[in-house]
């Protein structure tokens, strides 16, 4: 198991290098001047040639890149163009936010979808299949900003129960905390339930056409305990799989959630640095994102043993 999990890191690093250097290209070879953007409108070309000079823009890219590297390797992220601070002390401010989001959709989307695929699977062909299966290609079609949006209109401004945008840290109060994260949760849950919920049906589906479950009915085993030992435990890899998955597609959803509800987050971040040409601040948040991604699917993998005893490393 240790090897295994040696080998997967060090195969981790070579992918975080190609990120690395493919969004430091992007993002110079890519239309703008941050430079431009920081001096404002009304600056001239002296002025934006200075703002150039002192953030090291006018050297060759391959010495920008070399700079941003020994930086990057020592520990420090950089200062960011935008903001003035260092972008580690940015990243530290924003991510109770994100993680807190991220969070509570993966508890929501978990706790609604797999129940759902289940009973789909149990009552295949039947009215409730139906329904959760219209449900899954309508949470996959409805883009994310438009179910914030529906659910800002009913739940917070017709409805008034929730505030329409904002966030309460944890340590300013627990029910301001969770009352400004509930709609944005449910926002973005809304598609990963559509995911997992589908994916647990096509599972379970299979699994209940093995021997093993009509001998736990022959034996006249609760239909409940049925599904939910032998036939989802059975069933579990894919849709840890898809879980995993899903944890790693909340980087996309959660800079559109974060941004339709004014949550200042990491998502919200990236956005502002996008749009300010921020390149330290971009590069250092698309790399904390790539490595929680390669993050998760060692552990996504590492948990397969745990539902089938078959797999070993």
């Amino acid at each position: 198991m240790l090897g295994y999990i040696l080998r997967r890191l060090l195969a981790a690093i070579p992918v975080l290098v190609i990120v690395a250097v493919l969004v430091f290209l992007m993002l110079r070879l890519t239309p703008g001047d941050p430079a431009a953007v920081i001096a404002g409108d009304n600056a001239s070309s002296e002025q934006i040639a200075l703002v150039r000079n002192r953030l090291g823009l006018d050297q060759p890219i391959l010495a920008q890149f070399t700079i941003w590297a020994k930086n990057l390797l020592s520990g420090n992220l950089g200062e960011s163009f935008f903001f003035k601070k260092p972008i580690s002390e940015l990243i530290l401010g924003r991510i109770e936010p994100t993680l807190s989001l991220a969070f509570a959709t993966i508890l929501i989307a978990i706790c609604v979808a797999i129940p759902l695929g289940v009973l789909a699977a149990y009552k295949h062909g039947s009215w409730i299949d139906r329904i959760v299966m219209g449900f899954s290609v309508l949470g996959f079609s409805i883009p994310v900003f438009v179910i914030g949006y529906l659910l800002i209109y009913l739940f917070a401004i017709t409805l008034g129960w929730f505030p329409v945008q904002g966030y309460q840290p944890i340590s300013a109060g627990f029910g301001g905390y969770v009352q400004r994260l509930v709609l944005p949760a449910l926002t973005l849950s809304v598609i990963y339930i559509a995911l997992i919920a589908r994916m647990t049906r096509a599972s379970v589906l299979e699994v209940l056409n093995e021997d093993y479950i009509r001998t736990a009915r022959a034996k006249g085993q609760v239909e409940r305990k049925i599904l939910f030992r032998h036939a989802l435990k059975n069933a579990a890899v894919p849709i840890v799989t898809v879980v995993g998955i899903g944890i790693a597609l909340l980087i996309g959803g959660v800079v559109v959630t974060e941004s339709v509800f004014a949550i200042p987050g990491l998502g919200r971040l990236t956005v502002d640095a996008v749009l300010a040409r921020d390149y330290p601040t971009i590069q250092a948040v698309i790399l904390l994102f790539s490595g929680i991604y390669v993050g998760i699917n060692l552990l996504i993998d590492l948990t397969y043993s745990l539902f089938d005893p078959r797999i070993r490393y």
